[in-house]
């Protein structure tokens, strides 16, 4: 008996991108809609929420109409609604919720609460099906986290941050050598030219699956201080490379403990940082060492969007996830 397929709207707003997506089966993408406000907020050298929230109410109907436009599809073609309920900016979630609720309400569709995090990793599923165990390296401006799935839905976090995200250090370290906004990508691009030159120390070096980057920033910092100080300047290509090599080297590390250890078959990427030039170099390279098999998302899948969020509300829906009207936004919010 064949399986009728399943389409799920994904719905997601828990930043500055207003995105809206149709994905069958939770891994064919039919449209997708982004709107994003990135022009808006570099002014200011990073989000501002409530300009956010208001783009958000500004926005979120026209995308809607545009992405069932794109897909040639109607609200009676969709068979649930999936809807990033957190971590994020509290204001921009509850645009996207409050959206979802509605919808849900008026046309008796199930409302699939996703975790912004398990959005990030069930990108991958639009590239190549997930293989279990599996390790989601979580690289992002909030989140670095080594995640363990024996299954679909099923979530271990082995080791994760005790400070600063990796991402959030790309950008702090963009912004002390006078990066626009967003800076992260741009000092991904300036690594690629330059050479490790610098020293910096290399962040809990220890026998555990943590992270540690705010020492590494600090160093960073402190670096720029006493050149200036100095009356050197600072070759921004070799600062680049001397803090990618290490911040890498750093995730490097913990995740070849990890796939030992745990038994991985397939490792996936997830998060904004995925985009890095750099990462992705470093992480094929260890695949290719320990013979284990890895995906990365395309760029367009990196940034936040929707689509990722209908991929994994598809599973959360097959496993029975389903809210009711009360459900509610959290900013912070633990995937496991």
């Amino acid at each position: 008996m064949i399986e009728k397929d399943i389409y799920i709207l994904g719905i997601e707003t828990s930043c500055d991108e207003t995105s809206f997506s149709i994905v069958k089966n939770g891994c064919e993408e039919i449209a997708t809609v982004i709107s994003s406000q990135i022009d808006i907020h570099k002014d200011y050298g990073g989000v501002v929420p409530e300009i956010a929230s208001r783009n958000h109410v500004k926005n979120i109907t026209i995308v809607l109409e545009e992405c069932l436009e794109k897909a040639n599809m109607k609200m009676k073609d969709i068979d649930a609604i999936a809807i990033t309920y957190g971590p994020g900016l509290i204001g921009s979630l509850l645009i996207g919720l409050e959206a979802a609720k509605t919808l849900s309400f008026i046309y008796n569709k199930p409302l699939i609460p996703v975790h912004h995090i398990a959005g990030h990793i069930y990108a991958n599923n639009l590239v190549k099906e997930l293989q279990f165990p599996l390790l989601a390296i979580v690289v992002s401006g909030g989140h670095t986290e080594l995640v363990k799935m024996t299954s679909h839905y099923k979530f271990q976090k082995l080791g994760a941050t005790l400070d600063d995200a990796i991402g959030e250090c790309y950008d702090k370290v963009a912004r002390v050598i006078n990066l626009a906004y967003p800076g992260g990508p741009k000092l991904d691009k300036l690594a690629k030219n330059g050479e490790a030159t610098y020293k910096l120390p290399l962040p809990l070096k220890d026998d555990d699956y943590n992270f540690s980057f705010s020492g590494l920033k600090s160093a960073v910092i402190n670096l720029v201080h006493n050149e200036e100080q100095r009356g050197q300047e600072i070759n921004k290509e070799n600062l680049a490379a001397s803090f990618q090599k290490v911040a890498i080297e750093s995730i490097i590390i913990k995740a070849k403990k990890a796939i030992k250890s745990e038994n991985i078959k397939h490792i996936v990427i997830a998060g904004g940082v995925a985009a890095s030039n750099g990462l992705r170099k470093a992480i094929t390279d260890m695949g290719i060492e320990l013979e284990v098999d890895i995906s990365f998302p395309p760029i367009k899948y990196c940034t936040d969007n929707a689509a990722m969020i209908a991929a994994a509300g598809y599973y959360a829906y097959k496993d029975g996830r389903i809210a009711d009207l009360s459900l509610n936004s959290k900013s912070n919010d633990k995937l496991c």
